[in-house]
């Protein structure tokens, strides 16, 4: 069977509509590309600066490729958006669809009221692809802010923006401060298993705070290493960093050296910034085995007694979130395969998450 044939709406041909189309740089004014802490070093479309050999483990710098978090923002009266897109590899993962891990995603209107748009379409087994990602009505021809999410789980060489030959294009608005949200953790940080980028939850997050995002997760190489904690703490003005990478340690020992560690790291550069940490979500699969309960429980309870020492020692801006509180053991439809989150499970983090975030920021 041929879907494609028997279905109009699961064709992979991406682009829709005629006219004249005038293709745009999205490293160029007015738009503008976030979520890359070193763009402007040189580092193109990495969450890393390029390192020296052995600077960091090779799957961390592997994994840097890939554009979780990025955004590109600006506003026009285009009532088309396409997108040409060179990817570092095709669509290869079983267990999250090829449009959360290789596509781009549109959302339209201002901070804090942002509705999704469109999903671009494309083959997955390619790595180019041109597609049409957001299209409005004919009739509807006024200036909108326009943010799309670059792929959560491929690297993307290239990408050019597509609009109406005529259109106006015109800086986004402003963040409220040049201040970074920094999030390290896993690869539930970085985004497995979204349907498409907007679902990941720091997007979704960062569609209520209007800050930049910094997404710094490392699917399953988020272990909390010095030197990585040094590279975080040489993302410019964070504003807070959420602390997220619990579930790729290798051990409950691993956890307790490396831990006090990074936060030590991370606070000589930061002496103030707010910290968030999180446990990890409640793993399906917990539930069914002793043993690791018993491993979360321990963790969770050294998580807490470092906390309170640290705030005992005079640390004023530590906040500890227990991640059974976002996903927990009565959530079981909120993953894809008993770990990784679905749509649903991202939002429902996202959501739980949302008042710790703003009391910590102030907000």
């Amino acid at each position: 069977m041929d879907i494609h044939k028997l279905d109009r709406f699961m064709r992979t041909d991406g682009r829709s509509g005629e006219g004249a189309i005038a293709w745009h740089s999205p490293l160029q004014p007015p738009f503008r590309i976030s979520g890359f802490a070193w763009l402007r070093d040189g580092s193109g479309f990495r969450r890393l600066p390029h390192l020296p050999e052995g600077a960091v483990r090779e799957p961390v710098d592997k994994l840097a490729d890939c554009t979780a978090g990025g955004q590109i923002c600006f506003r026009t009266d285009s009532r088309r958006v396409e997108l040409r897109v060179a990817l570092k590899a095709p669509a290869l993962m079983y267990h999250m669809p090829a449009t959360g891990q290789c596509g781009f995603d549109a959302y339209v209107g201002e901070p804090g009221f942002k509705i999704y748009g469109g999903t671009v379409k494309f083959d997955p087994r390619l790595k180019e692809y041109e597609s049409t990602v957001l299209e409005l009505d004919p009739g509807e021809s006024r200036i909108r802010t326009i943010t799309l999410n670059f792929p959560l789980y491929q690297g993307v060489d290239d990408i050019s923006i597509g609009l109406e030959a005529e259109a106006q294009v015109l800086p986004p608005p402003t963040y409220d401060s040049e201040k970074r949200v920094v999030l390290y953790g896993t690869s539930i940080t970085q985004g497995a298993s979204a349907s498409r980028p907007g679902m990941a939850y720091p997007n979704i997050l960062s569609r209520s705070i209007n800050l930049e995002f910094i997404n710094l997760g490392f699917s399953g190489n988020g272990r909390g290493e010095p030197e990585v904690a040094e590279w975080v703490g040489r993302v410019e003005n964070p504003a807070c960093l959420l602390l997220d990478y619990e579930a790729n340690c290798l051990s409950t020992a691993y956890y307790r050296q490396t831990l006090p560690d990074f936060i030590r790291v991370y606070r000589s550069r930061h002496p103030e910034v707010p910290i968030v940490l999180l446990s990890k979500i409640a793993i399906r699969f917990e539930f069914l085995k002793r043993a690791e309960q018993a491993e979360r429980a321990e963790r969770l309870h050294f998580q807490q007694e470092l906390a309170a020492s640290l705030r005992s020692e005079g640390e004023r801006n530590l906040t500890f979130v227990d991640g059974t509180s976002l996903i927990g053991e009565n959530d079981h439809e909120c993953t894809v395969d008993g770990v990784h989150p679905n749509d649903l499970g991202f939002k429902t983090m996202a959501d739980r998450l949302l008042p710790v975030l703003k009391t910590v920021l102030q907000l």
